[in-house]
């Protein structure tokens, strides 16, 4: 029998690192960004007090798996707006980076260029392109760029983008242990290249002296209809998808400066954390350095959003 959901088709590459999302579904009660843009450390065991009520472990301290994400400040690029989910018109930010500008291809700003009250009484809906300030890190220098909606009515969304047009948005404006206590991660899974049907689909082994091959399908499908349908286990494109883990529970929201959580060789595979981080429970998909966004949960449960951990330190010498 083959293994995986149908509902992941086609099973091919992701065409962006970092996915769309349907903003209009997310809400949030504070006034700000929907989203934020991180990069996975890694994972490691964290040493925390189980406050949960009604708890097994209540008022014990236990180790729990964690994920480790570094979230350096972003800044906003252009501000789009909408009428009618429809794309009205952008705003491009005059007061960018001089390095944003050799990285990335930005339009030449025209004589009569439009303002954002322009698009004040037109416009039903905004929101914003941002891009990271990874340079601040030991991963790359090339930004990542996306788009993120907003929270709160119209007006409340222009007079976020005015005051923070110029300024760099920190994960601590974004998000508070106290509210926002689960959020959906979105990224693409570790790649794998091209696989066969039995590692792609877990199929069984079929029997030593079967014909054609052990590690493959017995049967391509019936007679009747005479085609091979989508939904035989065949070999292709593993890994390298777009994901959404849900209802990641956050234990930890600091900046480096505040706690610093560096081991003395660094990271594997990743270095030392140089900027803001959140440590959230259980694992997140990619590798590590693989870009991720961070937004609000479309769904939260009660089970998680109910969990309390007390965060003391991480352990190093753990294999997970």
């Amino acid at each position: 029998m083959r293994h995986g959901s149908l509902q992941f088709y086609p099973r091919v590459r992701a065409k962006k690192v970092l996915p769309r999302v349907k903003w209009d579904s997310l809400t949030k009660e504070k006034v700000g960004l929907l989203g934020f843009i991180g990069y996975k450390v890694g994972m490691k065991s964290a040493y925390v007090k189980d406050s949960t009520p009604n708890s097994l472990t209540k008022g014990q301290k236990i180790y729990i798996p964690v994920t480790i994400i570094e979230c350096p400040t972003l800044k906003i690029m252009s501000v789009r707006f909408y009428k009618n989910k429809k794309l009205m018109g952008e705003v491009l930010n005059s007061n960018l980076d001089k390095e944003l500008k050799r990285v990335v291809k930005i339009p030449k700003e025209k004589k009569e260029s439009k303002k954002i009250d322009d698009f004040k009484e037109k416009a039903d809906n905004v929101r914003v392109i941002v891009y990271s300030q990874v340079k601040k890190t030991n991963i790359k220098k090339r930004p990542n760029i996306s788009e993120i909606g907003l929270s709160g009515n119209f007006e409340d969304k222009l007079n976020f983008i005015k005051e923070n047009l110029n300024k760099e948005i920190s994960i601590k404006e974004v998000l508070n242990l106290e509210n926002d206590k689960v959020i959906d991660i979105r990224g693409i899974t570790k790649g794998k290249g091209n696989q066969g049907p039995t590692k792609r689909f877990g199929l069984s082994l079929r029997a030593h002296k079967s014909e054609k091959g052990i590690r493959g399908p017995g049967s391509g499908g019936p007679w009747h209809p005479a085609r091979v349908e989508f939904t035989q286990p065949m070999a292709g494109q593993m890994g390298y998808f777009s994901r959404v883990v849900y209802n990641n529970r956050i234990i930890l929201i600091k900046s480096n400066s505040d706690k610093d959580i560096n081991p003395k060789q660094g990271f594997k595979k990743f270095g030392e954390i140089k900027t803001d981080y959140i440590i959230v429970r259980g694992s997140v998909q990619g590798p590590s350095k693989r870009q991720l966004l961070i937004t609000s949960a479309l769904r939260p449960t009660k089970t998680q959003v109910k969990k309390n951990y007390e965060f003391i330190e991480l352990k190093w010498n753990c294999k997970y």
